[in-house]
C-alpha cells in the first residue's frame, strides 16, 4: 500500500509575498476555488494577523471551501493565534499554523531571545493553539540552519503539546538535498514522540533546489507533506512548485511509492489563473506548465513522438490541463452560451448583474476579434474583476496618435475618485505617453519597475496582456490589463497599479 503525501498549499500566503503579487479577497477567493477544484489537502489563506484584509480574506475562504482543509499562519503569541482561530472559525476543517526562528542567527539578532525563551513561547502557543483545533502545525522557522540538538528539544516539546503537524523549514534555501533529507532523518530518529505527527518540508529555491530538497526530504526524511505554490510563487527565488513535486510523485511512482489526492487536470488552469492575478507571468521552459512544456522542435524529437508518443514524452499533455486553444463562442453567441462556458471553466461570478456585464464586455470584443478562446474569456472577466477592484481609479477611454519621425502623443480619459478626467501626454513611444498622460493628473510619484506584455492567445488579432509592476514608499504592487490594444491594455494596467496603491493595504510578512 502506497502512503498518502499531503499537498499543502501556501500560494495565497508564501505565494502573496513576491514583491507585488498581492491580492484582493475577490481575487484570493477565486484561486481557493481552483485550489479546491484542484483537490489541495491543505490550503493556507493566509496571515490574519498581518492585515484587516487578510483577515477578511481567510474567513471568506473559510466559509466557502468545504473539501480542502483551511489554514492561517500565526507567530507564536497568543495575539496571532486568537486572531487566526476568529478568521477559521467558519470553516469546515481548519488548521492553526503556529512558527518561531530557531537558528542562532534568527534567535539573536532578529528575536533577541534567549533559546529557553524560544523554547517556551513555542510551548506556550502550541498549547494556546490547541484550544481551538486539533489539527496544529508547527514550523521552526529557519530549521535547516538550527542546532540540532536544541531543534530536538522543541520539536519533542510540541508535540507532547498536541502538535499534530512538525514542518521542517528551509526559509532561506541553504538547504542541500542530501543534508537536508539526512537531517530531516536525523530529528525523526532522534526525537521519542516523532510518530506522533506527520513531518512536513517546506523549501525555498534560493540555490534552485526547492523542489529537490523537498523530494528528498520525502524519500530520506520521510516527511509527508510537501509545502509548495502554484508556479513555485513565492519572495526572492519562490518556493517548492505544487506542479513539479506531483507530477515527480506521479510520474516516478515506481520509485517514489506515494498516492496524492490532486487532480492533475486541474494544474494547468490553476498555472493560468495564478499569472493572470499576479501578473508574473510563466516561463515558457518551466516544467509542465510552460508554454513550451510540452513542444518538440528538434526534427529526431517529432520524428519519435510521431512514431510513438513516450518516446519523448513522460507525461500526457492532457493529464495536466493542456488543451489546444479550442474557439468556444463568436459575436453570434448566446448569453446562456456564454454564462454555461463561465462554468465550464470553473468561473463563478456572485450576480446576474455581474455575468450582464461580462457578456457585454464579451460581446464588444466579439465585434473587434472574430475568434475567441478560453484565455480570453478568462481574462476579459479578469479584467472586469480587477477594474471593481478599490476602484479609486477607472478606466474610460483612449486616443493616441504615433508615427515615424514624430513624438507620440495619447489623450486619456479616466474618473479619479468618480470624477471623469481627460488628459494629454506625450513620451518616447505610444505607452510612455499614455502613462505621462495619466500621471499628469493623477500625480502618484510612483516609480515603474516592470512593464510587461504577453499574448494571450496566438496570432495578430491575440489580446494583449500587460502587467506594470509599480513602487511607492517601500510598497510593490502589480497592475493588470488586458485588451486587443495593447495600449488600452497598458492604460489598464497602470490604473490597476495605481488602485492597488492607493488602497494602503499594509501587510507584515513573516518568512517561514
Amino acid at each position: 500500500m502506497a502512503d498518502k503525501l499531503i499537498i499543502f498549499d501556501t500560494t495565497l500566503r508564501d505565494g502573496e509575498q513576491s514583491p507585488g503579487a498581492s491580492m484582493t479577497k475577490d481575487e484570493k477567493i477565486r484561486i481557493a476555488k481552483q485550489l479546491e477544484r484542484l483537490r489541495v489537502d491543505v490550503i493556507e489563506a493566509g496571515f490574519a494577523a498581518a492585515s484587516p484584509g487578510d483577515f477578511e480574506s481567510i474567513k471568506a475562504i473559510a466559509g466557502i471551501i468545504k473539501e480542502s482543509t483551511v489554514c492561517s499562519l500565526s507567530r507564536a503569541n497568543d495575539r496571532d493565534i486568537a486572531r487566526a482561530a476568529e478568521a477559521l472559525a467558519p470553516a469546515a476543517r481548519k488548521r492553526i499554523h503556529t512558527f518561531i526562528a530557531t537558528s542562532p542567527l534568527h534567535m539573536e539578532k532578529k528575536l533577541r531571545m534567549s533559546p529557553e525563551q524560544v523554547l517556551e513561547q513555542a510551548k506556550q502557543a502550541v498549547r494556546f493553539a490547541r484550544n481551538f483545533t486539533d489539527d496544529v502545525e508547527f514550523s521552526p522557522e529557519d530549521g535547516s540552519r538550527s542546532d540540532i540538538d536544541f531543534l530536538c528539544r522543541v520539536l519533542e516539546t510540541v508535540i507532547n503539546e498536541g502538535a499534530t503537524t512538525i514542518n521542517f523549514a528551509d526559509t532561506v534555501g541553504y538547504g542541500v538535498p542530501e543534508l537536508y533529507g539526512n537531517m530531516l532523518k536525523t530529528l525523526r530518529e532522534r526525537i521519542p514522540n516523532s510518530d506522533k505527527a506527520v513531518w512536513s518540508v517546506h523549501c525555498h529555491n534560493d540555490l534552485g533546489m526547492a523542489v529537490a530538497n523537498s523530494l528528498a526530504g520525502i524519500m530520506i526524511g520521510g516527511a509527508r507533506q510537501i509545502e509548495c505554490t502554484i508556479n513555485g510563487l513565492g519572495e526572492r527565488a519562490g518556493n517548492t512548485s505544487l506542479e513539479e513535486v506531483v507530477m515527480a510523485v506521479k510520474t516516478r511512482k515506481d520509485y517514489f511509492r506515494l498516492d496524492v489526492g490532486i487532480d492533475t487536470t486541474q494544474i494547468v488552469p490553476a498555472s493560468k489563473l495564478v499569472s493572470q492575478i499576479t501578473g508574473f507571468a510563466v516561463q515558457p521552459n518551466k516544467a509542465v506548465v510552460g508554454a513550451n512544456a510540452f513542444a518538440h522542435a528538434s526534427g529526431i524529437h517529432q520524428d519519435g513522438v510521431l512514431k510513438a508518443r513516450d518516446t519523448y514524452e513522460i507525461m500526457r499533455a492532457e493529464d495536466v490541463g493542456w488543451t489546444a486553444n479550442k474557439i468556444v463562442l463568436g459575436k453570434l453567441s448566446g448569453r446562456n452560451a456564454f454564462k454555461q462556458r463561465l462554468e465550464e471553466l470553473g468561473i463563478e461570478l456572485e450576480s446576474e448583474t455581474e455575468v450582464n456585464a461580462a457578456f457585454a464586455r464579451f460581446k464588444e470584443l466579439a465585434d473587434r476579434k472574430a475568434e475567441i478562446f478560453d484565455e480570453d474569456i478568462i481574462a476579459l472577466v479578469a479584467d472586469e474583476q480587477h477594474s471593481h477592484d478599490n476602484e479609486h481609479y477607472r478606466f474610460v477611454s483612449l486616443r493616441q496618435h504615433s508615427e515615424t519621425g514624430e513624438r507620440p502623443t495619447a489623450k486619456v480619459v479616466f474618473t479619479m475618485g468618480g470624477k471623469e478626467l481627460a488628459c494629454e501626454g506625450q513620451g518616447n513611444g505610444p505607452v510612455d505617453a499614455t502613462v505621462n498622460a495619466i500621471e499628469s493628473e493623477a500625480k502618484s510619484g510612483s516609480e515603474l519597475l516592470l512593464f510587461s506584455v504577453n499574448a494571450i492567445t496566438t496570432g495578430t488579432q491575440s489580446q494583449g496582456e500587460v502587467t506594470m509592476r509599480l513602487s511607492k514608499a517601500g510598497r510593490i504592487v502589480n497592475g493588470v490589463g488586458a485588451d486587443p490594444d495593447i495600449v488600452v491594455a497598458s492604460a489598464k494596467a497602470y490604473l490597476s497599479a495605481l488602485n492597488k496603491l492607493h488602497s494602503k493595504v499594509d501587510k507584515l510578512n513573516p518568512q517561514l
